[in-house]
């Protein structure tokens, strides 16, 4: 069974994930968790209701619609954290911050424009369903690599890198094959990505507190 082809609901502020925790560090648990569980539940119904054998008799519209709950509410508290980080930041913080959540926009605009454009001069609309999710995966990561060059932060910088490779990985593999790759690499690195993320707020938070 095919996937209805839909443009995802593309996380334009994750840039400034961010809950701010006692440290004044950026705190990106809230959205790791919503967008890993965006990745499980979204493409791994595309994985199981896909391909010649379908595991599962899903409605062609149920992945795509799980995938832009997850997304939508990574995206509500990656805005309400942006936020709250501003209205703790310096004048070029400030300035950085609404840099990185204008590249979410310009990206995935960019991106919608080669879908698009390649899909309708090929005459082949049915690409869609397999480039809107690699391609959203590589937006991604490559906007993770910035933020965390930005910020300072291997781990979201990492998390970045293994998106990006992953989603373009997954192109080598037909479906369901990709929607796998995507759900088992892209959701588990996000869960590994929330776990790490505490510890890293908490070690932080404990050399803070050493230095007072």
């Amino acid at each position: 069974m095919s996937l209805t082809t839909a443009t995802p609901v593309a996380p334009i502020t994750t840039t400034s994930v961010a809950t701010t925790s006692g440290t004044g560090e950026v705190d990106n648990r809230a959205t790791y968790v919503s967008f890993g569980l965006a990745y499980v539940l979204g493409h791994g119904a595309a994985a199981l209701s896909g391909g010649g054998a379908p595991l599962l008799d899903l409605p062609g519209w149920l992945p795509m619609t799980l995938l832009g709950i997850g997304l939508a509410a990574g995206t509500v508290n990656a805005t309400v954290a942006a936020a709250r980080a501003q209205r703790e930041a310096t004048g070029p913080d400030i300035l950085s911050g609404k840099m990185l959540g204008a590249s979410w926009v310009v990206a995935f605009a960019a991106l919608f424009l080669a879908i698009t454009g390649l899909t309708n001069s090929l005459d082949m609309p049915e690409l869609q369903s397999v480039l809107w999710p690699t391609g959203s995966g590589l937006v991604v990561g490559l906007l993770y690599l910035a933020e965390g060059a930005v910020r300072r932060n291997k781990l979201h910088y990492t998390l970045g890198a293994w998106l990006a490779l992953t989603s373009t990985a997954a192109l080598f593999l037909g479906t369901p094959g990709l929607y796998w790759v995507l759900t088992l690499a892209g959701g588990g690195a996000y869960a590994l990505a929330a776990v790490l993320e505490d510890r890293r707020l908490t070690a932080r938070a404990a050399l803070e507190a050493g230095r007072r």
